[in-house]
């Protein structure tokens, strides 16, 4: 009797407990978004409608569909196969495994059977935001989502092995100078590491402290409303993305040369948004309006957060969000963040963290080799698609040093000290060799020294028969020259040579040195030139005739011109005004146009003390325009040359 009362009394209480945890079960799985489909879209697919009425079978009829999508993706049936992922999404939101299938599909497979770069990118595009904007937010706690999209970023956009790969590049740029604009450019006298850090962590702080909400910007700064009206009203847009890149066009505009030709050309619409630009009324609104446009587009439309890019700046560097490899470190270091609550030894032996781990630091090693970046958003406007050039940066040297014991930690076993050869070890010991090598060439041989001196004394190296490898390398040119002669081949070590010697070359233009800067310069030229015909040697022998890995343009003077337009447009004035002075009229036509956006109207309006004028200074090269002539062609040669490369394949 006693025993049936408290079976009773058990019921009731369970009964009791489930009226008070069934609805909050339900809220906090509809707030991370686990539940799963239970009613069909009329677009759905009938599988979808057959999947929800097996109820409890519904995980062996996914199993099938998801044996038919594998049977399809390795027939060639890539679209078919597509369509089936997409059913089993719907059906099981939170298959990761699926999720990765279907963007691998889009970014590689289906992406390479189109025929212009323009559809190949937007097929890429569609893997990435499948991962970014569907599958993460539905499994926000799965490593193997983040990693996966990394990889797409860092490979497919980042990396040199698609035919179409400089045209991914200038198109992710573009896109990003319109989400969160130009990066600051540091003051001459500061730009340690710690500063520029800072920097930029400044430059995002705007974003980040933006209100969510349009209606609490307009409570803080009163003119908003009225010029979001005139917005609507005049020029058709709202405060999106649609906004961003209208500001950005004009901003690009009021900086160039040819401000008054691009401004003839205006429409009705564009000639309203500079009116209002140009309104004082609306100077604050503008203040507001943008950071709270930029925050709108960043977490809607690009589920990232702007307090996590501060932090994460904080932590790794002044990353540059043009670059892929700024979204790489973003996804996988928060892959690995959101996980952690479920790290344990079968994570380790699975290579889960493991394999992110290597996800950030090759989105590092990757903004180190081409992170510096210039680009003319206005030349891409006008349809040539953009001046682009990714440089080595500096400052991710220490970076990766610095996650290295961080990464060590959670890769367990794998990376275990007692082991003679761990892949951590040697992938560091790499990174040191090349940017030891890119300090040498650019003439900074006390940081060359430095970071060889890292080398040899760090107590994490391998040890090869019983000996480290650092023992034999004798001094610091000597061990530069080895690495160039096993590595010269490399696509980031002959780019960074030869960018490192141009950057060497431009600093002795800055110190009136010219016999050293013909002689760093005559090394960059031979450089390319040898690296250029191993490279096109190597891609005839294995059937291709574009170069498709061409990691630096085939046209030096091309090169060396874009490297020094980018190097001057980060100087002040007075280095400017010197390595202006003392370089060759064919280097001066590269930095002319970017010389008059930065200097020239303020010599007009304060000459200097000793009442020297802009063109006093920096005269227009003779050529100027058969220069600007030059560069639109090549840049449509460039164009062609893409279609050319894919279309052999």
């Amino acid at each position: 009797m006693n025993a049936r009362l408290v079976a009773i009394l058990l019921i009731v209480l369970s009964l009791a407990g489930s009226v008070y945890m069934v609805p909050a079960i339900a809220a906090s799985a509809g707030r991370h978004k686990i539940t799963i489909t239970e009613r069909a879209e009329d677009s759905d697919p009938p599988e979808v409608s057959l999947g929800i009425a097996m109820g409890a079978f519904r995980g062996l009829f996914v199993n099938i569909l998801w044996m038919r999508a594998n049977d399809m993706k390795e027939a060639g049936l890539f679209h078919e196969a597509i369509e089936l992922a997409n059913t089993i999404t719907k059906l099981q939101p939170r298959f990761p495994r699926v999720w990765v299938f279907h963007a691998w599909n889009l970014a590689y497979n289906i992406s390479v059977e189109t025929q212009t770069p323009e559809e190949r990118y937007q097929w890429v595009l569609a893997g990435v935001r499948l991962l970014r904007d569907e599958a993460i937010p539905a499994n926000p706690t799965d490593i193997m989502l983040h990693k996966e999209l990394a990889w797409i970023l860092l490979h497919k956009i980042g990396g040199y092995t698609d035919d179409a790969n400089r045209f991914y590049k200038r198109e992710w740029a573009a896109e990003w100078t319109v989400v969160v604009g130009v990066p600051p450019r540091p003051d001459p006298d500061a730009r340690d590491r710690d500063s520029v850090i800072e920097l930029y962590a400044d430059w995002l702080q705007p974003i980040a402290d933006a209100p969510a909400r349009l209606e609490t910007v307009i409570e803080r700064t009163p003119s908003v409303g009225p010029l979001v009206e005139a917005l609507r009203a005049r020029v058709g847009v709202e405060p999106d993305i649609e906004l961003l890149r209208r500001y950005t066009q004009h901003q690009a505009v009021r900086g160039s040369v040819r401000r008054a030709m691009y401004e003839a050309e205006f429409g009705e619409k564009n000639r309203a948004f500079a009116e209002l630009l140009d309104d004082p009324a609306y100077a604050s609104a503008w203040e507001a309006l943008i950071p709270f446009a930029r925050r709108k587009v960043l977490v809607e439309d690009f589920n990232m957060e702007p307090r996590r890019m501060i932090r994460y700046t904080r932590k790794f560097g002044p990353m540059d969000w043009r670059h892929p490899g700024s979204h790489g470190v973003y996804w996988a270091t928060r892959g690995i963040e959101e996980s952690l609550t479920r790290f344990d030894e079968y994570n380790r032996k699975n290579y889960d963290f493991v394999n992110t781990d290597r996800m950030v630091m090759q989105a590092i090693q990757s903004l180190y080799r081409s992170g510096d970046i210039y680009f003319n958003y206005l030349t891409y406007l006008g349809g040539g698609r953009g001046y682009f050039q990714g440089m080595p940066n500096p400052y991710f040297v220490q970076s990766y040093g610095d996650m290295y014991e961080d990464v060590v930690e959670r890769a367990g076993v794998y990376e275990d000290p007692s082991r003679p050869r761990r892949n951590y070890a040697t992938g560091y010991e790499n990174f040191l060799a090349d940017a030891i090598s890119f300090f040498y060439r650019r003439g900074e041989m006390e940081r060359a020294e430095y970071w060889y001196e890292r080398l040899r004394t760090w107590e994490g190296q391998n040890v090869v028969g019983g000996e480290f490898q650092t023992e034999d390398y004798g001094t610091l040119e000597e061990f530069v020259t080895k690495n160039l002669y096993d590595r010269f081949t490399s696509p980031h070590v002959a780019g960074a040579q030869v960018m490192g010697s141009l950057q060497g070359a431009y600093q002795a233009l800055i110190n009136g040195d010219t016999e050293l800067f013909r002689g760093q310069f005559e090394f960059a030229t031979q450089a390319h030139a040898f690296f250029m015909n191993n490279q096109y040697r190597e891609v005839v022998a294995s059937q291709g005739t574009n170069a498709r890995m061409e990691w630096m343009d085939r046209d030096f003077p091309y090169v060396a011109g874009g490297v020094f337009g980018a190097t001057i447009s980060n100087l002040a004035f007075d280095e400017a005004a010197l390595a202006y002075d003392n370089a060759p009229d064919s280097l001066k036509r590269y930095a002319y146009d970017i010389l008059v956006e930065r200097f020239r109207d303020a010599l007009e309006q304060q000459p200097t003390a000793e009442g020297q004028t802009f063109e006093d200074l920096f005269p227009e090269p003779p050529g100027m325009d058969a220069h600007r002539a030059y560069i639109a062609q090549k840049e449509r040669a460039r164009r062609a040359s893409e279609l050319d490369s894919i279309n052999e394949r």
